[in-house]
């Protein structure tokens, strides 16, 4: 029985550690996002979000061809994928409207206080629940948003529709990770992400159409494609994979750290330079993030013995 108990540990950790190396890999591709949405400013906010989303389910498309992974998908599924593909425009639209409106600081911080609404999400949907002591650290890291943001020396009225776009985009990220989570066993990570970004992309193309503007420089071009490939068909598909290993919370508080990538990009190509209260922002997530995924070995001893 010890023997049995010390595999299920192991094997949690090493569950755990994949988790969290995949959804830090899928960070550093996120953080390409705003500075290439950036590159795309000169189309319409909806035919970005559309050609980004078409663009990652066609490299999608690719892998699993090569990969022989089945794309196949019964009826009685797509009501359930073109929900997830809805929400799923929703958060890339109001994103990407959020980043063209307001500073890339604002927007990713904004966006991330998605790991509130993500745990009380999985709590009521799915009866996932995290331990009590790691609620702290979640509080930090919105702590360090307030920071980041709160103290913005000048804001206009574009800025405070992108904080609004930003907040709703936040809210379907939450949706978007609780149904990825919920479907992890359900689909193969292609399968079920093939079909969340095409079904997306057909949504956007409805926001498209009315304004649609052809991309007349390669610029635009090369910008619309690595934005389908490298945050979207890399990082959000390493985002799934990590979900299916750690907590949807967990997932997108490592990915609060896109904040720090695309800051200091931001300030490298477009001379954004983050202030004093930025880099004590960033550095306040950081730390609540530790304290999230570091394992408080005294809680978790004390929790078994209450359960004794």
């Amino acid at each position: 029985m010890p023997r049995e108990i010390n595999r299920r540990g192991e094997s949690a950790l090493k569950d755990k550690r994949r988790g969290i190396l995949l959804s830090a890999l899928g960070t550093l591709f996120f953080s390409t996002s705003p500075i290439l949405t950036r590159f795309a400013a000169g189309l319409p906010v909806g035919e970005i979000a559309f050609f980004r989303m078409l663009f990652g389910s066609l490299f999608i498309f690719i892998a699993a061809k090569a990969t022989g992974v089945d794309l196949r998908l019964s009826r009685r599924d797509l009501p359930k994928f073109l929900l997830y593909g809805l929400a799923t425009s929703f958060h890339f639209l109001f994103y990407i409207g959020s980043v063209l409106y307001t500073t890339i600081a604002h927007s990713l911080s904004l966006v991330y206080t998605a790991p509130i609404m993500i745990t009380v999400m999985t709590a009521v949907l799915l009866k996932e629940k995290i331990p009590r002591y790691k609620y702290l650290g979640i509080i930090i890291v919105i702590l360090g948003i307030i920071i980041l943001t709160g103290f913005e020396p000048v804001l206009t009225p574009e800025m405070v529709l992108g904080d609004v776009m930003a907040l709703l985009s936040a809210l379907c990220l939450a949706v978007y990770s609780v149904a990825g989570r919920r479907e992890r066993d359900n689909y193969p990570l292609l399968k079920y992400v093939f079909w969340v970004y095409f079904t997306s992309a057909l949504f956007l193309l409805a926001w498209a159409l009315p304004s649609f503007v052809t991309p007349s420089s390669w610029t635009s071009w090369a910008a619309l494609t690595l934005l389908g490939l490298l945050p979207t068909t890399l990082g959000h598909t390493l985002y799934n994979a990590g979900i299916r290993h750690i907590h949807p919370a967990y997932a997108n508080l490592i990915s609060t750290q896109e904040i720090t990538g695309g800051v200091l990009m931001g300030s490298l190509i477009f001379g954004e330079t983050p202030g004093k209260t930025t880099v004590a922002g960033i550095l306040i997530m950081f730390a609540g993030l530790v304290l999230v995924l570091v394992e408080n070995t005294g809680a978790k001893i004390r929790t078994s013995r209450r359960k004794r």
